[in-house]
């Protein structure tokens, strides 16, 4: 069987960059119909430009994850100009670095308002489009670090693991609408937010490499081309059987 989200409509949160942007195309060049939000109005102009030539179609629908009549506006439109939902996909997320006794509420609140706060009230917009539509897929995406996570990682892990309990949450509950949610655990990743943190503390992307090399059992870091396969089987039909599962691309790593 081959994967095919022809017609599809989804909805990518944080779909201007790195895993986000690769998806939409991948997805796009599938023949889906794709909704991008974020607030980069640039980067969102170069996917649209890439994508012309694609047989499914990317938009971009300006949005500040910060704020809940944002989010919902971004839903309404896709109610309205589609009249479904497929799938939605949230990849936003910041990833600051503070140990417990460090961190200030300030980091604290960024990361729970754009890791949890923000992904609730888009999954709860998902599931109420996609019980009008008859169902649809809700991917998550997670970390390594929802369990304990690293010591610099404190309120990120702690964000994680109640987006992790969402998903299970989501995928009992909601599997009599034919709703579907999975928690996609994304490994080490060279994603534009790492690669900003890392460079901030002094860190090349080939020393980050080589570093991750050595605590990653399959000996290389978790790529773009690793995570968007993945996720395309759990947003087709293909999965439909599949729900509330941590769904690890991560190639053995744990934290």
């Amino acid at each position: 069987m081959e994967i095919s989200l022809n017609n599809k409509i989804i909805v990518i949160s944080g779909g201007t960059k790195g895993v986000g942007r690769q998806l939409a195309l991948q997805c796009a060049a599938d023949g889906a119909h794709v909704v991008i939000s974020g607030r980069d109005e640039t980067s969102a102009a170069s996917i649209i430009e890439a994508a012309k030539e694609l047989s499914g179609t990317i938009e971009f629908k300006k949005t500040d994850l910060h704020n809940i009549n944002s989010i919902r506006e971004l839903f309404t439109h896709v109610a309205n100009k589609y009249h479904k939902l497929d799938g939605f996909v949230n990849y936003a997320g910041i990833t600051p670095a503070a140990t417990l006794t460090e961190c200030p509420e300030s980091l604290f609140d960024d990361v729970f308002d754009i890791d949890i706060k923000a992904a609730f009230f888009c999954c709860q917009e998902s599931v109420k489009l996609m019980q009008k539509s008859g169902g649809g897929s809700i991917v998550l995406v997670g970390s390594t670090h929802h369990t304990r996570g690293n010591k610099d990682r404190t309120a990120y892990a702690c964000a994680k693991g109640a987006l992790f309990t969402l998903s299970n949450h989501i995928g009992r509950h909601y599997a009599e609408d034919k709703i579907r949610c999975n928690y996609l655990v994304m490994g080490w990743t060279p994603t534009d937010g790492e690669l900003a943190l890392r460079k901030s503390q002094g860190m090349t992307e080939a020393e980050l490499r080589t570093e991750a090399a050595k605590a990653i059992p399959m000996g290389r870091m978790t790529e773009t081309t690793d995570i968007v396969p993945a996720m395309m089987y759990l947003l087709s039909d293909i999965s439909s059987m599949v729900t509330a599962t941590e769904f690890k691309v991560n190639g053995g790593e744990l934290i």
